[in-house]
């Protein structure tokens, strides 16, 4: 029972609920209304619209016809804006008609137009059999207006009354989820609705919200560091109080290379704190990174470590030739200098460097592009005992460097990779003949003359100590002309050499001699990008020289085969192993080497899509390069 009966209290009301109620209008009337509008005869013919009669209340359409109809093309005068609309009964007849815009009705009749097309098509689709409703499709969920007016505007029956099926003409009492006809007029019973398909109880489905930019996830590329490490603190301490350094005593060898590797890392050497590691008494003095020391600072270390007998400068870009002059003058027991990017130096300095050092053993230079044939065949005429060569990254480097390189004394170390011209095969075979019995390391990385003769009749011929051997970047090599060379450095036989292959007339006695003395197995091998290697290069490497390898890189070499990789677990001795870009590298196979190497330290595996880090990530004391952090949760 309502409670609105029994007191006077009232809340408050909107101004269309006021007005209502002082027309007289309410639920019951209303009711009445309709109940009255449907007792009419059904096949009654309802006259068409026309203009509205004197009293303002004109003819209504129940079928719907009068919107597929043009509009007339006379100009509408006020009797026709009073037309009464196409839901039968609303309450704005009962008051005085007003004057309505005619833009707006044509919107209106327009909307009403395209609205019963759509039904139209929508009823042909049914009765082809092209039209599969689904309770999954959007569309047939009903709007909120569907569900509380008809198809044409009409109100909706009060909840609990009766009404029949516009289909079925069955009678069924109306609830909050009765349809309307579609196409109008009336309204559906439960079962019609549910055989064509709609469901009444479906929320209509709401339009989906674009996501803003400012939702997506922010990357950072930088690390914000708010409060200075412990290294700058200390290189910042050090630099600050340099003057009173000699305090701190006897620091140590191993700990000043420390501190310097320190320094490196932030880049932070420079004139000032770069006296921590001058001391008369010194003999070797490295520094990893030497950017900021200008040409003075140099000079000055030169003249503070009189008694340097080796000397190992990284990016010393700002050394310029009176700089690499001091050093020939105010270092004379210098034996080995090492150099990365010497840019500035000029042939002149060069030479006149090698003069002043007859005793040089190690000379090492890298991104030298001034050095040309001038410079190393003074380093030939002067440095009669040089042992350790390496020119890397030297643009100039050409077969003009053949004739000084041959006239060396035999070398224990020869690196010339990474050249900006190159040298050719006979080149290569002439300095192996030289070089070749002495040689312990060998690069001849990126050039484009190593070729497959080169490596068989030069280095497998005249290789006899060599235990380190880079062969990087080599596109001229084939996988047959590495393996018959490891085949041969294996069983000490040529089995294809033929007249051609040798290079001096040596007698029967010097051939048994050479036979007698093989080359041992390698300790250190790079054949990292040479992509056309594959599973018997692998497989006669391992067999020369498994059982002794220390650091082995095969980066790039995508044509091996799972079943050659797991043969790496006879290299027992191994602390370093480089599989990058190595295709075929999975877990299963990872987990076989790493089990079978007691002493690897370092594993690389950059590009290696397939290995997740699952079963054998977890060996302590093993680093490992390239996994990605989440590879487990794929």
């Amino acid at each position: 029972m309502s409670r609105r009966g029994n007191n006077n209290v009232r809340g408050p009301t909107s101004a269309l609920t006021e007005f209502l109620r002082e027309s007289g209008i309410n639920p019951a009337l209303i009711a009445r209304r309709v109940a009255t509008r449907n007792q009419g005869p059904p096949n009654e013919q309802q006259p068409v619209a026309g203009p509205s009669t004197n009293n303002g209340v004109g003819s209504s359409v129940d079928n719907g016809s009068q919107s597929e109809r043009p509009a007339p093309d006379a100009t509408p005068g006020p009797q026709d804006e009073s037309r009464v609309p196409l839901s039968g009964y609303v309450s704005d007849q009962l008051d005085e008609p007003e004057e309505r815009s005619p833009v707006k009705k044509t919107r209106t009749s327009k909307r009403k137009v395209t609205a019963a097309a759509k039904a139209r098509a929508r009823k042909k689709a049914k009765e082809d059999g092209d039209y599969q409703s689904s309770s999954d499709d959007e569309y047939t969920a009903l709007s909120k207006g569907m569900r509380t007016m008809g198809a044409t505007g009409n109100s909706k029956p009060p909840v609990g009354s009766f009404e029949s099926c516009a289909k079925c003409t069955k009678q069924f009492t109306v609830t909050r989820y009765t349809v309307a006809a579609d196409p109008p007029p009336g309204y559906l019973c439960h079962d019609c609705v549910k055989a064509a398909g709609i469901d009444p109880f479906k929320k209509p489905v709401a339009p989906k919200k674009r996501k803003l930019n400012t939702d997506k996830r922010d990357f950072v590329n930088f690390e914000e560091r708010r409060l200075p490490t412990l290294v700058s603190l200390c290189v910042e301490l050090v630099s600050k109080h340099i003057d009173d350094i000699e305090a701190l005593g006897n620091i140590g060898s191993v700990n000043m290379d420390e501190i310097s590797k320190a320094l490196a890392k932030n880049r932070s050497l420079n004139s000032q704190n770069a006296h921590l590691f001058y001391d008369v008494r010194n003999k070797a003095l490295r520094f990893y990174d030497a950017t900021h020391l200008t040409p003075p600072a140099f000079t000055t270390l030169a003249g503070l470590n009189p008694n340097l007998a080796h000397l190992h400068l990284d990016f010393c870009g700002r050394l310029t030739s009176p700089v690499l002059e001091c050093f020939a003058s105010s270092l004379p027991h210098l034996t080995s200098i090492t150099l990365l990017g010497p840019f500035l130096v000029r042939v002149e300095a060069w030479i006149e460097f090698f003069r002043s050092k007859p005793d040089l053993r190690s000379f090492r230079i890298t991104q030298s592009p001034r050095f040309d044939s001038s410079c190393a065949r003074q380093l030939a005429e002067s440095c009669t005992k040089l042992e350790e060569l390496q020119l890397r990254e030297v643009g100039l480097l050409s077969d003009e460097f053949i004739e000084p390189l041959c006239a060396l004394s035999p070398l224990k170390v020869l690196d010339l990779a990474n050249p900006g011209i190159g040298i050719d095969e006979d080149g290569w075979i002439k300095l192996l003949k030289r070089h070749g019995r002495t040689l312990e390391t060998f690069n001849p990385s990126w050039h484009t003359g190593f070729t497959g003769a080169a490596l068989r009749r030069g280095l497998g011929k005249h290789a006899r100590l060599l235990s380190e051997l880079i062969l990087e970047g080599c596109e001229s090599l084939a996988d047959e002309d590495v393996a018959r060379f490891f085949r041969h450095l294996a069983n000490n036989t040529d089995e294809q050499e033929s007249v051609e292959d040798t290079m001096d007339t040596t007698n029967d006695v010097s051939r048994v001699e050479d036979a007698s003395t093989f080359n041992p197995p390698l300790r250190v091998l790079s054949l990292a990008r040479n992509d056309v290697l594959s599973d018997a290069t692998l497989t006669a490497l391992l067999e020369h020289s498994g059982s002794s390898l220390t650091c082995l890189s095969l980066n790039g070499l995508r044509s091996l085969s799972t079943d050659a990789l797991v043969l790496l677990k006879c290299a027992v001795g191994l602390r370093r192993l480089d599989l990058s870009w190595c295709r075929e590298v999975d877990d299963f196979v990872m987990k076989e080497i790493v089990s079978a190497m007691p002493k690897l330290e370092e594993v690389k595996l950059w590009g290696c899509s397939r290995v997740k880090g699952n079963g054998w990530a977890g060996k302590r004391g093993l680093k490992i390069h390239g996994v990605e952090p989440n590879a487990r949760r794929r």
